[in-house]
């Protein structure tokens, strides 16, 4: 599965944001380059790439070995929530419905 996401925050942010958050799940960096890392770990395999996107932006990818939305990718989007708080601490996440 592939999943995206857009934030203001400096791409070295959120590879050192993303190192912590993924070790805490028990997933293991297996390959590490400036703005590219792969996780490995029980839930499956993660790959996460940042690029600055529009001049200010910083575009997040991740993609996953997992079908449907696995555990792995729910926790993709959990850390994609966490990078949003980061950008904006003040946003308060409501219900849309």
């Amino acid at each position: 599965m592939r999943l995206f996401h857009r934030t203001s925050l400096h791409p070295d942010l959120v590879m050192q944001e993303a190192d912590a958050f993924f070790a805490a799940l028990r997933l293991d960096c297996v390959q590490a380059e400036l703005r590219t890392r792969q996780y490995r770990g029980a839930l499956g395999t993660l790959t996460l790439s940042v690029k600055m996107d529009g001049g200010h932006y910083t575009f997040l990818e991740a993609t996953t070995d997992q079908v449907g939305e696995s555990r792995l990718d729910k926790n993709v989007k959990k850390f994609f929530v966490r990078v949003h708080r980061l950008a904006d601490p003040r946003h308060q996440l409501e219900a849309a419905y």
